[in-house]
């Protein structure tokens, strides 16, 4: 069952039992602007109790803030009851919940205008008691009532406004957008998992770079990545880089950024400079140029750092890191022998390597050279060509007599290279290859 149809359900059994029931927030904003939901939020007077009794088998997931969840069929509904908040003492959860019975109230303490329509299921009539129609007519992001109230309320509130702006096309309205100026630093009192999905969102969902534009302006950017923040003004050698500094290149990278691209790939290309800053040294002499000597080291080290703090997978922050790592080996493809090249496009997720450095030489120079060389040798080399069967294992050198240890693993590298390279096709070369390198190392 689709959620649509689950929330159109729900509705109908709420009202048979005598409450009401409205569609309420994101699902109500994106059906008024004709796309479909990715899901649906109920609103209702019923108390939670009542709610579980309705539907057994729903799961309480706030039942201090009066949310259940109704699932069926693999779709899940967020059924809410009406409620007026008192005080936030923590700036994240509200200090106790009174029940109200009607949704006026709950409406006023929602975050912006836009989310903060209703609408009949049954006759898809829309109630606005904040203004949001207007304010989608103008394409603005507006805090409902004051802007400072509702930020103290969920700090993060503000990366969303960020969020709905870049992905709608919509402005900040201009005292909401003060106001986040004035309380950008204490974003950092959110958990690093919601800040992180929230930024997750912003890189994926297809506006990128607007959406970061905005992180920079309202100085959120500086309070969630320090590192990122600074690379505005940072100069770049013209010749390599037409486009500008550190900070514009990057932005034109996420400009690029199709919509549902990988997590890794969007957090990579908003990594992959992030160590230039710090290693920028100016022209010396007459033939000189700006030089980033090591940014790939310490922008490694500065990713590592960023996936740590929002508490990335293993998995995620490896390939993140990776992508930071290899960016810039791709100039030297042309002149790689044969076996650093197949080692090199083995790399885990090497069209995401690929699909970085492409966007890299889009954003700066244009030149697709490299890339194009890539492009061909996977297309001419056959897989078993780049991942061929291991020739010899560490049991085989065993058996020569030889004893487990550095040198293993050198020996085994060597056969790989040479195999790679194409002077190695089986067993039996190998051996002979490994003897005739052991007599030479011993100077028999």
């Amino acid at each position: 069952m689709h959620s649509h149809a689950l929330a159109d359900k729900i509705c109908r059994v709420l009202h048979a039992a005598g409450h009401q029931a409205w569609f309420v927030g994101g699902c109500v904003r994106d059906l008024v602007l004709g796309r479909e939901p990715a899901d649906f939020d109920v609103f209702t007077d019923a108390t939670p109790a009542r709610v579980l009794e309705l539907f057994p088998g729903s799961i309480s997931v706030g039942a201090q803030f009066g949310v259940i969840l109704v699932v069926e069929d693999g779709s899940k509904v967020e059924v809410a009851t009406f409620r007026s908040d008192v005080g936030y003492s923590d700036g994240r959860h509200p200090d106790r919940v009174v029940y109200s019975k009607t949704p006026q109230e709950d409406v006023l303490r929602r975050d912006f205008t836009i989310n903060g329509l209703l609408m009949d299921p049954r006759s898809g009539e829309v109630r606005d008691f904040v203004g949001g129609r207007a304010d989608m007519n103008a394409k603005i992001i507006r805090a409902i009532g004051q802007p400072a109230l509702r930020f103290a309320e969920d700090k993060l509130r503000m990366v969303r406004a960020v969020r709905f702006a870049a992905r709608l096309g919509y402005a900040i309205e201009p005292a909401t957008f003060a106001a986040m100026q004035k309380l950008a630093l204490e974003v950092a009192v959110v958990s690093a998992e919601r800040l992180r999905d929230e930024l997750t969102r912003l890189l994926t969902e297809g506006a990128a770079r607007r959406g970061f534009e905005l992180l920079e302006q309202s100085g959120l950017l500086a309070a969630l990545m320090p590192d990122v923040a600074r690379m505005k003004g940072v100069q770049q050698p013209p010749q390599f880089h037409p486009e500008g500094d550190v900070w514009v290149h990057t932005c034109l990278m996420l400009g690029m950024l199709a919509q549902g691209c990988s997590i890794t790939l969007a957090w990579g290309v908003l990594l992959h400079d992030v160590g230039k800053p710090s290693t920028f040294a100016p022209p010396s002499g007459p033939d000189g140029r700006i030089r980033f000597d090591g940014h790939v080291e310490v922008g490694m080290r500065m990713a590592e750092e960023v996936c740590r703090r929002f508490r990335f997978s293993n998995e995620e922050a490896e390939q993140i890191v990776s992508l930071v790592e290899h960016h810039l080996r791709f100039k030297d493809v042309p002149q790689m022998k044969t076996s650093t090249l197949k080692r090199f496009v083995r790399l885990s997720r090497f069209e995401e390597h690929l699909e970085l450095h492409r966007l890299d030489c889009l954003s700066s120079h244009g030149m697709l050279d490299n890339f194009d060389f890539i492009r061909r040798f996977l297309a001419e080399t056959p897989p078993e060509q780049v991942r061929p069967p291991r020739l010899l294992t560490g049991d085989d050198l065993k058996q020569l007599g030889l004893v487990p240890g550095p040198q293993f693993r050198s020996l085994l590298q060597a056969v790989e290279d040479a195999q790679l390279e194409g002077h190695l096709t089986n067993r039996e070369g190998a051996l002979e290859f490994v003897r005739a390198k052991i007599a030479g190392s011993t100077g028999d």
